[in-house]
């Protein structure tokens, strides 16, 4: 899938003009699962091979269930599939394939035994029609016409029947697994009976289906497809199967009936350095950036996406989207997109300060974090600092309210330089493959110019849907969708926020979203049912004190649309007259406004000391630093600049606000 505009070229740092283009047009990798060995490119065929050896020597052994164990896009579908294409070369192996996300509910029961049933050869089907039939003495004569009747059916209208037999009423159904595993056992036996038949039955995605798909879908498998003949195969993360995970309102008894289900587990192996570089290299080359890619920004693609594959290959197709369609990268050269991107992505909290709003008093936070590497590199050496840069040491102590000299030694002024600083600088400064980024990014033609555009704001397009979790729209449930935006601290669309799905991103919810039907949340692609609470917020007022209101409309509106009634003041005046109108549920502010940087620190302590308010306060600020925090922790507040972080305390304000029943 090509793209029809491709980028301008870049500049030569050198000599300023436009250097060759080093890619041709770009494509987008699709999210497909590797369904054959040549498509292998992380080395699983290997482990493919021997798992279906040992399904196949393992059919005398059945019944059995093997769960393929792993995390989100870690290549579950990839292996499973490539299992299948091995059992396709096995004598007398047949398989069947199952995704459990497509159903819903108890009809995922149905779903699977039908599904396996399907592929059993109408003769069979037929003939078991008739035992079922003829052992019910009281409808023999009914029976006897369905089976006559049945009989120029197809293998569909055949399940169709046997499934209205066996599932009619609980006598019926306490006889399923014996008339099902009748059923396998005359399939099974081959005219020579060597090798006996084997059915192997794969279900994936299990663990992105709701507490009760899960557990009809397990009901199937223990209750009534456990019957000789039959291998399953299941795809999962067994940590979001566990007590603490999606089944964590379970009864003992149902917690017990679990672990029953798997007999054993292959846990899938994050795969190597080498292995993912190849990997790496194969994505970049097939989208067309891989002249793009140094080995520090190989590097951290690699360790900072966990070397999972999914991720590495949407934050590919991320760079390929955002270069494509965003038209702010019509004047930079296609590395800037690059680093930009792997900032954004990998390091957020940082990106939230580089893209923060005017007036946010970060000024130009990498031109701070890069003179504090060099501040404090001094200030760590045991040699006198040079007199060359003596000037700048003391000017940056200036400028963040430090003595130029303190008694106390070195170390002692850094460690009060780093309590003004934020929380991130001293591991970030440690972190080879973030200053190599940020060096990287300064060194690009117009660098000066990209970094104000970033401040500024520029409109990005949501360039990759979000990977549901578990199948839900980890999300606050709204009556009215809010506008896409930048979740504070930034404009409303800013470049700043990683818009939802954007880049690559994680799976929805993911570092701090809503959890799965937390407060009337549903299922994605389903409705609330009825009498399902669609403004979980309505019992919550919040006042939110911000000089730059506009910075906050997208959270703003989603606790709006959810709910919540939401009143906006300009200052602290605004906010005092506030308060005495109405009490707040919660209280969220900035720190810095009217030409004070300590605005809201000083102004909550006032409203402590005159006893004006004294319920929950969050500050949002996109510069948390440890001086900061002691002293929202001495006031009893939270501090915080992330978004998700605030939606979870407006939940658990709204829990306590919530009316008894």
């Amino acid at each position: 899938m090509s793209t029809s505009a491709p980028l301008p070229p870049p500049v030569s740092p050198s000599t300023g003009t436009p250097a060759p283009s080093p890619r041709g047009p770009f494509v987008l990798l699709n999210d497909e699962p590797v369904a054959e060995s040549g498509a292998d490119l992380l080395g699983v065929g290997r482990a493919a091979r021997q798992l279906a050896g040992l399904l196949v020597a393992s059919r005398a052994s059945t019944p059995f269930t093997l769960a393929v164990d792993a995390g989100w896009g870690m290549g579950k579908s990839s292996l499973m599939r490539l299992v299948d294409a091995e059992l396709a070369h096995a004598p007398e192996v047949h398989t069947v394939w199952y995704n459990a996300w497509t159903s819903q509910g108890a009809d995922a029961l149905e779903g699977l035994i039908k599904s396996v049933l399907m592929r059993f050869d109408r003769r069979v089907l037929r003939r078991a029609l008739q035992r079922i039939s003829e052992r019910r003495a009281l409808l023999r004569a009914v029976r006897a016409v369905t089976t006559v009747a049945a009989g120029p059916l197809g293998a569909a209208g055949l399940v169709d029947e046997l499934w209205k037999t066996l599932s009619v009423n609980s006598q019926a159904r306490n006889e399923m697994r014996g008339a099902i595993g009748e059923l396998v056992q005359e399939w099974s036996q081959t005219d020579d009976f060597r090798p006996r038949r084997l059915l192997v039955v794969f279900i994936d995605d299990l663990d992105r289906c709701p507490e009760e798909t899960v557990l009809a879908v397990c009901e199937a498998v223990k209750v009534y497809l456990d019957v000789p003949g039959l291998e399953f195969v299941i795809g999962c993360d067994r940590s979001a199967l566990a007590p603490n995970g999606l089944l964590r309102d379970l009864s003992p008894a149902a917690s017990a009936f679990m672990e029953k289900i798997f007999q054993t587990s292959y846990r899938i192996p994050v795969p190597d350095q080498q292995g993912v570089r190849a990997y790496i290299d194969w994505c970049a080359r097939t989208v067309g950036i891989d002249q793009l890619l140094d080995e520090r920004l190989t590097t951290m693609l690699a360790e900072r996406s966990a070397r999972n594959p999914r991720r590495i290959k949407r934050l590919v197709n991320g760079f390929v989207l955002e270069a494509t369609l965003n038209p702010m990268w019509d004047d930079f050269a296609p590395e800037a997109v690059v680093r930009t991107l792997l900032l954004q992505y990998f390091y957020p909290d940082f990106y939230r300060m580089v893209a923060g709003a005017a007036g946010s008093g970060a000024g130009d936070v990498i031109a701070e974090f890069r003179t504090y590497r060099e501040v404090r590199r001094l200030l760590r050496t045991p040699d006198p600092i040079p007199v060359a840069e003596l000037p700048t040491v003391t000017r940056f102590l200036r400028e963040h309210d430090l003595p130029e000299q303190d008694a106390d030694g070195r170390d002692a002024t850094l460690g009060r330089l780093e309590r003004q600083l934020p929380s991130t600088f001293p591991e970030m400064v440690r972190d080879q493959e973030f200053t190599s980024l940020i060096d990287g990014l300064v060194a690009l033609p117009r660098s000066e110019e990209l970094l104000r555009r970033l401040r500024e704001g520029a409109e990005l397009p949501a360039a990759v849907e979000p990977e549901p979790a578990a199948g839900y729209v980890q999300s606050l449930p709204t009556q009215a969708q809010p506008p896409a935006g930048a979740y504070g601290g930034m404009p409303s669309g800013a470049y700043g926020g990683m818009p939802a799905g954007a880049y690559g991103a994680m799976p929805a919810g993911a570092y701090g979203g809503m959890q799965p039907g937390a407060y009337g949340a549903v299922p994605a692609g389903r409705t609330a049912a009825p009498g399902a609470d669609v403004a979980p917020l309505r019992y919550v007022r919040i006042l939110w004190v911000d000089d730059h209101p506009r910075n906050n409309e997208s959270l703003v509106n989603a606790f709006r649309a959810a709910g919540a009634v939401v009143r906006i003041a300009e200052d602290s005046a605004a906010a005092d007259a506030a308060l005495a109108v109405e009490r707040p549920t919660l209280i969220v502010s900035d720190i810095e406004r009217d030409g004070n940087p300590r605005e809201g620190l000083e102004h909550l302590a006032r409203l402590r000391r005159d006893g004006r308010y004294d319920g929950p306060f969050v500050f949002y600020a996109g510069r948390v630093t440890p001086e900061r925090s002691a002293v929202a922790e001495e006031l009893g507040a939270h501090l915080t600049s992330s978004g998700p972080e605030i939606e979870r305390l407006v939940l658990r304000a709204a829990e306590a606000e919530r009316p008894l029943p």
